[in-house]
């Protein structure tokens, strides 16, 4: 069964290096444990998809550029996200017109990295 996710999650993109947190904002009706309940709205970045620290992706310009500068030898660059679309996964409640988003939700980066839920940010789990 699929876990609601709320602010603070933590979320890894399979082209970064290291975790990034989600913020919730398309809504401010549903919370759980004092932190608001994310939506599959939840997309924009830096606002509630933070970096996953440096992209490996040679489809981002900035890791590209830099890869072709060292020579070919890949260059990692600091992680801006850049969602194509809206989180995708398991049918949920919806909140105020928006599906709730679950831990088995997947995003996918214009870059070509896929950024998944690692902890839904809670504390207590839910079922």
């Amino acid at each position: 069964m699929a876990i609601p996710v709320v602010t603070g999650a933590s979320i890894m993109c399979s082209m970064g290096m290291g975790t990034g947190t989600l913020t919730a904002t398309a809504q401010a009706i549903v919370t759980y444990e004092g932190k608001m309940v994310a939506t599959t709205m939840d997309v924009t970045p830096m606002v509630n998809v933070s970096s996953c620290g440096m992209c490996t992706s040679m489809a981002n310009p900035a890791v590209a550029s830099a890869t072709a500068a060292a020579l070919g030898v890949l260059t990692p660059q600091p992680c801006v996200p850049a969602p194509a679309g809206s989180w995708m996964g398991s049918p949920g409640p919806t909140i105020g017109g928006r599906m709730a988003l679950a831990n088995d939700a997947t995003l996918t980066c214009s870059y070509g990295g896929t950024i998944k839920i690692v902890t839904p940010g809670q504390a207590k789990v839910v079922y």
